[in-house]
């Protein structure tokens, strides 16, 4: 790997005097997480942590690690989602099944059921991760995993699942309980005069209840466990729907009979609700009249009579009268029907200020999923087939977040108006949350679902400062950082109390240590109330600008905040690019630093491109344009984007000149020879920096940029072998900045050349010694690292894995990319040693902290690869190698890497020569010879200047190939 020098700080100026050239060889979170995803990991994790028996432990944290695949790489998410359903009930299932029970309890039927379904889950995995690796690079940042692999997944689980007969394994106890209270109840019950009223019937199961059969049958089996439930979440998740569906399946109808009593709450106002008005409600509903003034007693009485399940719905309207001090009866009434023996109350809120000394399984009602979303709008939306409109209609559903009502009113107001889906979308497009505006009440309008929420006494108590934090919550597409809540947002001083409420209200919900909002909810908010404060922008602007200010390369407090709020802060930036006329130049300041803060923190694709290009080109904001080109173009380069970092550097170079800014310029353009260098194009690299020394702009240049200039030539030289050693790097090594680092080089040099070892051994012994007295930490890294390849080439691969090591620890904490890049040089080294399973080892270890910076950069995802490939040719594993390589030409292919590519295609010739295929193995040593002219590279030099790419020596196809002694196709001795 070519070593890097970097100066700490930033600059406008992209690497002015920085010694940083790219990595000779290097390689996006689906923006947002699916939500729903995100949740049912969450609950796997919480079961995980509960769950008494390590097997299921096990099973658990697998199937979590398989979401957490799908959210992060996989494109079908629509087509996994079936396999996601399947996680959810095994959840619960595990969750059940081994509710109170040990270790030493798994025997028999339930060790069976659990040992099958922990091979089932585990082959998924397998498959998942193999997918993730293998064909990753053919849609370069999502795997699409074929469906018919899906299906057969869904079979095979569906197979596994059909072991736990779940009456049998959980249910015996569950009956035997209630037979037990039931006779209890008979001996003990008091007499009761027949009521005078009748019961009011439960309402029926709603007709459209989709993707739900799975959580009421958790619901349900927490119900016939004796849990008590509170079903919370913003209006219109479904919440009345699921009791509903509960309170009417045929085991819950079997266990309680007529005991099913339902308690709606719904249409009264919570300013004027009595306790009166509370009993009233519940005892017309259980079909009885009570007389005298105690009216719980009386109607604990009837409850005590025989085991009963209660609904109570809409909960929040008296949860909200409650705080009133003078309505404190209405939630102790609650406690002391819920303590009754046989009585199991299920209550449905908005809020989450439930009836306290009430144990309480409270579930927050996550959205659809795709499948469901799609499958109850096109039961309603009849004009077109689902097949014909499904992927119109998929992101819509998706911008809805999958919200059932809001689904449910879309779907409606298109049936009925006629729309073709192309006009459901303009409407969508023009009228946002007016569109679901469909009708009268909360059932028809989502505005009228939103001022219930809005119109509880909790939030009016918190004022226009409650409006507020909710405006700014929809503003920020991450939500607001509760943990920085008080910092963005100072003028609101109970910021953290009107976050309290608006969770409480469901309104917002935390995710990650963010309130978040719904997308119907957030629609809303921005359609229908205030728009956001401008003080609280200002506030939060100065906040986010403060911390990129301070942000530097060290991975400190600033640079968490960055990657923890990279959304938000984007999105400030662009927003105020946009719509900001004062502090504009702060504005561009502020831009170009956040793309330099991404690329070193946190690389990826970015959308400030478009407002980058729409920047008034006047003579004031040349260089602030070409600076955010600039650093747009490095962050590109990271990511190995390369045709858009190209267009980034030159449209920046031209900006330079035009402002007169030549030094600008000069290292734009020495920046960009120096990424053309690191994908294997020597040839243009060399030719870009010849040109630059031949133009009217390099005596305007520093001697330290044309010192780098110098060292990018040299670079770029020493793999052609157009030069002599003897003359590589003496023109950089005048610098006083880049003396030492030339001289590291030079030497390094003359060994890929041919030099003696032993000389450029001690040479290299002295030059770390000198690095190391200076404190440079890159030029002892680049000492360490040929002294390595020193050690490898002569055959001391301890001293070899010493030095590569000694870097690793370097750069722990400092430079993560490098710890991943030398630790993959380790694990061949110990492939060449013969410590296989060490090897593999390094690779896996050095891969799971960086995956996310894997996967958003091609170069390390190349070189990882490469020397995953490299391991397996090695210990003989040619069907494991050729895979590696293939997929590695593939992503050079996709990201114009030659250097790769001819390592990798070389490779194959290799194994197609061992296979004695020698057709197939000369076509591809052509090939190489191929690729080794257009880099510019002489073919019998492929691997001189990177020694630890070499393959073992036992593989001679090559050399044969160019000495011109390849056995013919027809040689089969």
């Amino acid at each position: 790997m070519s070593s890097n020098k970097t100066k700490a700080g930033k600059s406008k100026k992209l690497m002015k005097g920085s010694k940083q050239p790219a990595p000779e060889t290097e390689e996006s979170q689906d923006d947002s997480m699916s939500q729903l995803l995100s949740v049912t990991i969450a609950a796997i994790n919480a079961t995980k942590d509960l769950v008494p028996i390590d097997l299921a432990k096990g099973i658990l944290r697998t199937i979590a690690n398989i979401l957490t695949l799908a959210q992060s790489v996989i494109k079908n998410k629509s087509d996994f989602q079936v396999i996601a359903d399947k996680c959810e009930t095994i959840r619960g299932i595990l969750e059940s099944a081994t509710k109170e029970a040990t270790n030493d309890d798994l025997q028999g039927h339930l060790r069976h059921a659990l040992t099958q379904l922990n091979k089932s889950v585990n082959r998924i995995n397998s498959d998942v991760e193999s997918s993730k690796e293998q064909r990753f690079w053919r849609r370069l940042f999502t795997v699409t995993i074929d469906r018919d692999k899906i299906a057969k997944w869904d079979k095979d689980l569906d197979r596994v699942l059909g072991l736990f007969n779940f009456e049998a394994i959980a249910g015996i106890g569950i009956d035997m309980k209630y037979v037990k209270k039931a006779l209890e109840l008979m001996d003990n019950a008091p007499s009761m005069n027949t009521p005078k009223n009748q019961q009011i019937k439960p309402p029926s199961r709603p007709a459209m209840l989709y993707g739900r059969d799975d959580l009421v049958a958790e619901l349900m089996n927490l119900v016939v466990n004796d849990e008590h439930l509170a079903l919370i979440g913003p209006g219109g998740m479904g919440k009345s729907s699921l009791a509903k569906a509960i309170i009417n399946d045929p085991l819950i109808t079997k266990r309680f009979g007529d005991r099913r009593f339902f308690v709606t709450y719904d249409g009264l106002d919570p300013s004027t609700i009595t306790f009166e008005t509370f009993m009233t409600r519940f005892t017309r509903a259980l079909g009885i009249e009570i007389a005298g003034s105690d009216p719980l007693r009386q109607m604990s009485t009837f409850l005590d009579s025989a085991s009963a399940l209660i609904v109570l719905d809409n909960a929040e309207t008296f949860e909200e009268a409650s705080a009133s001090l003078t309505l404190g009866d209405i939630l102790p009434a609650i406690a002391e029907i819920a303590n009754i023996p046989g009585v199991i109350l299920i209550l449905t809120s908005r809020s989450r200020r439930n009836a306290p000394d009430v144990r309480w399984i409270t579930k927050d009602i996550p959205p659809l999923d795709l499948s469901s979303a799609q499958t109850m709008f096109f039961e309603i939306y009849l004009h077109t087939s689902r097949s014909e409109a499904e992927e119109d209609i998929k992101g819509l559903l998706k911008e809805l977040d999958f919200h059932p009502l809001s689904i449910n009113i879309l779907a409606n107001a298109a049936q009925q108006n006629g729309w073709s889906p192309s006009m459901l979308l303009k409407r969508w497009n023009d009228r946002h949350s007016k569109v679901l505006d469909g009708g009268k009440g909360k059932l028809q309008s989502l505005s009228g679902t939103m001022q219930l929420s809005l119109n509880s006494l909790s939030v009016q108590d918190l004022g226009e400062d409650g409006l507020r934090a909710l405006a700014i919550i929809a503003f920020l597409p991450q939500g607001l950082n509760e943990s920085l809540a008080s910092d963005l947002l100072p003028s609101l001083s109970q910021i953290d109390t009107i976050c309290d409420v608006l969770c409480m209200q469901s309104l917002v919900y935390r995710q990650d240590n963010f309130l978040k909002m719904l997308a119907p909810v957030r629609h809303y908010v921005r359609d229908s109330l205030p728009a956001t404060d401008s003080m609280c922008l200002q506030e939060i602007r100065g906040f986010y600008y403060d911390t990129i200010s301070s942000c530097s390369e060290e991975r400190n407090q600033y640079a968490a905040i960055v990657i923890s709020d990279h959304l938000n802060i984007e999105h400030i930036v662009a927003f105020n690019l946009a719509h900001v006329q004062d502090g504009t130049e702060e504005t561009y300041d502020i831009c170009w630093q956040f793309l330099w803060c991404l690329e070193k923190h946190l690389p990826r694709p970015t959308t400030l491109t478009r407002a980058i290009s729409n920047i008034v080109e006047n003579s004031s904001m040349w260089k602030l344009k070409a600076s955010c080109l600039s650093n747009l173009g490095a962050l590109y380069d990271t990511l190995s984007q390369l045709v858009e970092a190209s267009q980034a550097y030159q449209a920046a170079e031209v900006l330079y000149l035009t402002a007169g800014d030549p030094e600008s310029m000069g290292n734009c353009l020495i920046t960009c020879a120096d990424s053309l260098r690191a994908q294997g194009r020597f040839i243009q690299s060399q030719n870009l920096l010849e040109d630059l020394q031949h133009s009217d702009s390099w005596e305007s240049l520093s001697e330290t940029t044309k010192a780098r200039a110098w060292c990018y030539l040299d670079i770029a030289r020493m793999y052609t072998f157009t030069a002599s050693a003897d003359e590589l790097f003496v023109k950089s090594m005048e610098d006083r900045i880049w003396c030492l680092n030339s001289k590291i080089r030079h030497w390094q040099a003359r060994f890929y050349h041919g030099g003696d070892a032993g000389h450029v051994h001690t040479h290299l012994e002295d030059l770390f010694l000198q690095s190391t007295s200076t404190g440079d930490l890159v030029d002892r890294r680049d000492a360490l690292e040929g002294l390595a390849e020193v050690a490898f080439c002569e055959g001391r691969l301890s001293d070899a894995m010493n030095n590569l090591q000694t870097i690793v620890e370097m750069s722990m904490g400092q430079d993560l990319q490098r710890v991943l890049w030398y630790t993959m040089q380790k694990a061949v080294l110990a492939s060449k040693q013969g410590n296989y399973d060490l090897a593999r080892e390094l690779i896996q270890k050095a891969s799971e902290p960086f995956q996310f910076f894997a996967l958003r950069n091609a170069r390390v995802f190349l070189h990882r690869s490469y020397g995953s490939a490299c391991i397996e040719l090695t210990a003989g594993q040619c069907d494991r190698a050729e895979t590696y390589f293939t997929t590695i030409i593939e992503a050079c292919d996709a990201q114009s890497n030659l250097t790769y590519k001819a390592f990798s295609t070389r490779g194959l010739g290799e194994i197609a020569f061992a296979r004695r295929n020698f057709a197939q193995a000369t076509q591809r040593f052509e090939e190489t010879r191929s690729l080794c002219a257009e880099m510019g590279v002489p073919p019998q030099h492929l691997y001189s200047c990177s020694p630890l790419c070499t393959l073992p020596d036992k593989f001679r196809g090559w050399s044969l190939f160019l000495e011109g002694m390849s056995p013919s196709a027809n040689d089969t001795t």
